[in-house]
């Protein structure tokens, strides 16, 4: 029987960083202290980074024995006691990397960790806090007036926030990419003999990622730039790869629709020299003109594109299909794709989706996939009947919050504030409240993006290494555009052209729909290098390493998911009736209650009840039919419905008196008040002229700007006092402009167009006064 590959789990995990004037020791170990390895940092060097490792592991004794000669070494005077010479700085759980502005180098540790999730034995930890430490000593310390600056800007860039690492499972790569690996046959794997990286302290210098091709913004007749994008899709994921563009079709001045007609132009230029069998497939879909209609369901119209686009990539799965796919066929489990092979299913292919910023719609699409996917994975396990998952269901409410956290976090990252509209919002069963939290939203990210987004950017450059400070050069902040810096021979043609018909790598053609980087070949198998252990090592020893025998645990610290708790927030009430995940519930059964007044709850209940006896969606040539008509209409009429929407139909009144009696809660529970007693007179009367000022502004006339007559006692009229003939809510005459401000606006127009107006002696000297203070 062959031998099967096993994944290294043990590895240095303990980091304790010792100091002395001359030298760091940084000491680190594995989780149960057995195995030590020691790293020399050298203090003496003001600007260069010298780093010394033996490469030998060390026991627990000897490591005690080596620090106490360093102590005792590096005291002043020789016997003396009272004074140590070797000082214990900080405890570490990992090191980030070292780092270079002007002066010297810095070291940045992970004091804090938080264990997240469990892969198959590697625990995934969540970074809670940093420490950034200097590494020369103050006696050689050069010192640059413009450090702290630099230094300020890369510490914007917050490690302590949504980054993750793991020590012994690749984050960088798909599960399926993993998996993959272990399964190829160990005697075509190159095997070492000596120590692995797993187990040293080696330091990799990042050179920067080297990129060809040209800039967006210039002319690509020949789609060069997206030829290379394309490219690395089919290398990582295989095919079919589906495009999946969410931005606005049609628009009165073109915002959005420019990136469309530039995209449409590139796939279609790319697609007429691939085979036929693995093009690129493009789905348009403007998902901001369905979701302003009142009646097209947007969620359905993404579940019909969900449902095609698993049925074409399929899924991953480690292993054959369940007897239960048997028992309970279905027919849309046999339409599925992907590749089957012997140990499981593969995925081939995947969904690109964009929109302008990918935050919003992009979340929304990606989790209906995401939904339908789970439903497919959920039915290969056996769990579910059919793969299909309803929602208002407790797997359904974990998932939704599971993409909502999700997207908060790129959101965050990327625009400065969370999501501004939700899988809720999208469903329009979003409680009032919502609009006043959306609307705060939306301004932080226009503050964000307008305020502090070039901040943002430029820690980013420097936290990436895109920028380099360097002495007599400009510094980071005195950078017009960071273009140059993404693209640094603008000036300078290829030295190696692709060709404009043939533009993918022949490799990765030959093994599709197979993705290149998982195929069994001589250049993938070069990459992985093999070592040999006993099996009762340690470093592969997955029991050891979850369940920690050799230390005092407590059970809350072994259960390693940190998740919504489904029993408090999600569970009925009345648990003992149906406890199963994927049940239906409706809101006011759960712990969280997302209705407000009494005719919210009666049109959600109908909703859901609609939504749940709603026939399934059309079919795969369906979708492909309509989201050819979608992209062509203009406008849509409001009043007709749709063949994809969810209409909500009313029922008669005695089933309304039932759903009223059913969801009816008490006021307390409600509103967080008792309104059993009756207004006061004060109370009222403010009411009452509230009302009419809002009655009032809604019957006015827009010709003559008077209240209605009827008018209770005590109500205050309103006169308009405006410098405009007509002015009110509706609308509002434009004041007239004078000359000079209209020849300045005709002139900003003509510069826009590249007719420049020529200088005068003021202009000229002002810009020769600009120049002067900024660059000399």
């Amino acid at each position: 029987m062959p031998a099967a590959a096993a994944p290294i789990i043990s590895l240095v995990q303990k980091l304790v960083l010792y100091e002395t004037r001359a030298r760091y020791f940084l000491v680190g170990s594995n989780h149960a202290e057995t195995k030590y390895r020691v790293l020399k940092i050298d203090r003496t060097e003001p600007k260069d980074l010298v780093i010394i490792d033996d490469r030998h592991v060390y026991t627990q004794q000897e490591v005690r024995e080596l620090l106490g000669r360093l102590d005792l070494g590096n005291r002043t005077k020789m016997g003396q006691k009272g004074s140590s010479g070797l000082f214990r700085a900080v405890s570490a759980f990992g090191v980030v990397g070292f780092v270079r502005f002007l002066e010297g180098y810095y070291i940045v540790l992970i004091t804090k960790r938080r264990k997240m999730a469990d892969i198959g034995g590697h625990a995934i930890y969540k970074i809670e806090d940093t420490n950034m430490i200097y590494i020369p000593n103050d006696s050689v310390r050069i010192t640059h007036p413009d450090e702290a600056r630099y230094l300020r800007i890369f510490q914007n860039v917050d490690l302590s926030s949504n980054f993750y690492f793991s020590y012994s499972y690749d984050l960088s790569h798909s599960l399926q990419y993993n998996l993959t690996v272990l399964r190829m046959p160990l005697e075509m794997l190159k095997s070492e003999t000596t120590q692995t990286r797993q187990e040293s302290f080696d330091i990799f210098e990042d050179e920067g990622l080297i990129t060809q091709g040209r800039s967006v913004d210039q002319a690509d007749p020949f789609a060069h730039v997206a030829a290379l994008h394309f490219d690395q899709m089919l290398q990582r994921f295989g095919s079919p790869i589906i495009i999946l563009n969410l931005v606005k079709e049609r628009e009165k001045r073109k915002h959005e629709r420019i990136l469309s007609e530039e995209l449409v132009a590139a796939v279609t230029y790319l697609n007429q020299f691939l085979p036929p069998e693995h093009t690129i497939i493009y789905i348009p879909w403007d998902m901001a003109k369905y979701t302003k209609s009142k009646l097209c369901n947007v969620l359905d119209r993404l579940n019909v594109i969900a449902e095609s686009v698993v049925k074409k990539t399929g899924f991953f799965v480690n292993r054959p299909d369940s007897y239960c796919s048997i028992l309970r066929p279905d027919e849309k489990w046999n339409e599925l794709g992907g590749c089957v092979i012997p140990t499981g299913r593969l995925q081939t292919g995947v969904l690109r989706t964009n929109c302008v910023d990918c935050l919003d719609r992009t979340n929304t699409a990606q989790f209906m996939v995401g939904k339908c996917a789970l439903a497919y994975q959920l039915y290969s396990l056996g769990l579910i009947d059919k793969p299909n998952l309803q929602f208002d269901t407790d797997a359904v409410r974990l998932f939704e919050e599971l993409y909502e956290d999700h997207g908060d976090t790129l959101s965050l990252q990327y625009g400065g504030s969370q999501l501004v509209h939700r899988v809720k919002t999208y469903r329009k069963i979003a409680p009032w409240t919502q609009h006043s939290k959306d609307i705060m939203q939306t301004l932080s990210r226009y503050y964000s993006n307008a305020f502090s987004d070039a901040d943002r950017q430029d820690s980013i450059n420097l936290f990436l290494g895109v920028f380099h400070p360097t002495e007599g050069k400009p510094h980071l902040w005195e950078l017009p555009t960071d273009f140059y810096l993404h693209h640094k021979n603008t000036m300078r043609l290829l030295a190696t052209r692709r060709s404009y018909t043939y533009w993918w790598t022949p490799e990765v053609i030959k093994y599709l729909p197979l993705p290149y980087d998982e195929v069994i070949c001589a250049a993938n198998l070069k990459k992985l290098i093999v070592k040999k252990f006993h099996k009762y090592e340690e470093e592969i020893d997955i029991h050891n390493e979850f369940f920690r025998p050799h230390e005092l645990s407590s059970f809350d610290d072994t259960f390693c998911l940190a998740m919504t708790s489904s029993a408090r927030d999600f569970m009925p009430k009345t648990v003992g009736i149906d406890p199963s995940p994927f049940t239906v519930r409706k809101p006011d059964e759960t712990g969280k209650s997302v209705l407000g007044n009494k005719s919210n709850r009666e049109e959600a209940v109908l909703q859901r009840k609609t939504a749940a006896s709603a026939p399934p969606p059309p079919s795969e040539e369906a979708a492909s039919s309509s989201s050819e008509d979608d992209s062509g209409t203009d406008r849509e009429d409001e009043g007709s419905v749709s063949q994809r929407s969810t209409p909500v139909k009313m029922t008669d009144t005695g089933d309304s008196a039932k759903v009223t009696e059913n969801v009816v809660q008490p006021m307390k529970e409600v509103y967080g008040i008792n309104l059993s007693e009756g207004l006061s007179e004060e109370d009222l009367s403010i009411y009452l002229r509230f009302e009419q000022l809002g009655q009032s502004q809604h019957r006015q006339d827009k010709s003559s700007q008077q209240f209605c007559s009827r008018c209770p006692d005590g109500v205050i009229k309103l006169t308009p006092i405006s410098a405009f003939s007509q002015d009110n809510i509706y609308e509002v005459q434009p004041p007239r402009v004078d000359r000079k401000s209209t020849e300045i606006f005709q002139a900003h127009i003509q510069a826009s167009q590249g007719i420049m107006q020529p200088l005068g002696k003021e202009d000229t000297s002002m810009y020769r006064e600009y120049i002067r203070n900024r660059y000399l």
